[in-house]
């Protein structure tokens, strides 16, 4: 316990050379991975920004552990996947996240950031919807392998401005 109080979550920009981290944490969350590849090319796109929250101990080096990547055009974005790291989750990570980018998309004057969701992650729909997101729509059997539910994803839209 006094381990976790010694770091502080820090969020950053993050770039091309975090892929590995950034696949390793994903691959930690989903059943459906991408790989570092995947994640190179996404942040190599202008279009395309990514958010981590990095614990800063006290003494030591900074560690990734959440993330989200989100692509954006014309004053839409979508997020493209965010994830948090199983041994980190329940911590407020993703919310502040979620926080950082609304606050960015904002300046940017994006008016509408959509997303889509598992419908049967429980705890990821109701942070969605604590942030005002709405459901737009569903896709059937969007998620092939799906860990619980029917692999319905929602479609979630929030209008930022």
């Amino acid at each position: 316990m006094i381990a976790g109080l010694l770091q502080r979550p820090v969020i950053a920009e993050l770039s091309p050379r975090d892929a590995d981290v950034i696949a390793d944490i994903h691959a930690d969350a989903f059943r459906r991975n991408w790989s570092a590849g995947d994640f190179l090319s996404l942040l190599s796109e202008p279009t395309v920004f990514a958010l981590g929250v990095r614990l800063r101990p006290l003494f030591g080096a900074p560690r990734l552990v959440a993330f989200v990547l989100v692509r954006f055009t014309a004053d839409e974005a979508e997020i493209l996947t965010i994830a948090v790291r199983r041994s980190h989750r329940r911590r407020g990570y993703a919310r502040l996240l979620m926080d950082d980018v609304l606050r960015r998309l904002y300046r940017e004057r994006i008016a509408a950031l959509f997303l889509e969701v598992d419908r049967a992650n429980t705890a990821a729909v109701g942070l969605y919807r604590r942030l005002s997101f709405v459901v737009a729509g569903e896709r059937r059997n969007y998620y092939a392998v799906p860990r619980e539910g029917d692999g319905t994803a929602l479609v979630m839209r929030l209008q930022v401005r």
